[in-house]
């Protein structure tokens, strides 16, 4: 078999030139695309942050910042409202930080049309938390904290001033905010219709005040940040007082169960069809 003849020198260094110059052009294609990308994603984050109104409320001097999400311009209709807490990382001052997880999912155009709904999401301010157990045994101290309080103030003056469907009051909340979810409820027992904590913990002795309420539970089964136990030891004594509260542990997740949480669709249609 004869040898292939060898391509002349200059036909190398074109077909060189060629090759080199092809890369670049998909190495620019590729950087267009990406930047594409985020841009989209930041356009879609924008656009759904936009449709929360900065608000804040005061009490004695006191003021929660919070974000709220109107459901629809309908004077003929009352809707639930969708408390929302986030978690530690997003405390301030900005009325921004909050929407980082979860929050957005509620303002998505699917959800709003099959769910629409009063969603409020406040800023707990740096410093401060949602919750107030004690730290060695998770028992429920008397007094709330002051962003729990100005919480429940908020929410006493929106069932007042807005179309709020008092039956269908859910709260659901993140890390700190799945603290804050079960502090407000164990505290609160008969204001809310369903709550939905996630990566969060209770005081298990307050389960039997709770019994009566619809309550999912999410957690990581590898979280660094909330111990698991916590979450575990809230469902049996949940189940102990005689309820069944849904329970979705994920496998080979860490703190970020909130992901799973707020994008599941089966969680979002189990929520809005909870009433007292």
């Amino acid at each position: 078999m004869k040898k292939a003849p060898e391509l002349p020198l200059v036909l190398k260094f074109q077909l060189l030139k060629l090759n080199n110059s092809v890369m670049k052009h998909v190495k620019a294609i590729v950087f267009f695309l990406a930047v594409l990308f985020c841009i989209n994603v930041n356009v879609a984050f924008s656009q759904s942050s936009s449709r929360f109104s900065f608000e804040k409320y005061t009490d004695n001097g006191d003021t929660l910042l919070y974000r709220q999400l109107y459901p629809d311009a309908n004077q003929l209709r009352k809707y639930p409202l969708v408390i929302f807490l986030h978690g530690s990382g997003e405390r301030g001052n900005d009325n921004e930080a909050q929407l980082k997880w979860g929050a957005m999912n509620f303002a998505t155009d699917e959800n709003m049309i099959r769910y629409p709904a009063l969603v409020i999401a406040p800023q707990c301010p740096e410093k401060k938390s949602w919750s107030n157990f004690t730290r060695d045994d998770m028992k429920l101290q008397t007094t709330p904290t002051k962003p729990m309080e100005l919480l429940i103030g908020l929410i006493n003056k929106l069932i007042k001033t807005m179309p709020v469907d008092t039956n269908r009051i859910y709260i659901t909340g993140l890390s700190m905010g799945g603290y804050g979810t079960y502090d407000a409820i164990e505290r609160y027992p008969h204001l809310f219709a369903a709550a939905v904590p996630v990566c969060g913990g209770g005081d298990t002795s307050k389960a039997a005040s709770i019994a009566h309420l619809p309550i999912w539970i999410f957690l990581g089964a590898e979280d660094p940040a909330v111990n698991p136990v916590y979450s575990l030891e809230m469902l049996e004594a949940l189940t102990k007082a005689g309820t069944h509260p849904g329970f979705t542990q994920y496998p080979e997740v860490g703190h970020f169960s909130w992901l799973g949480a707020y994008s599941d669709p089966l969680m979002m249609e189990w929520l809005f069809r909870q009433h007292k």
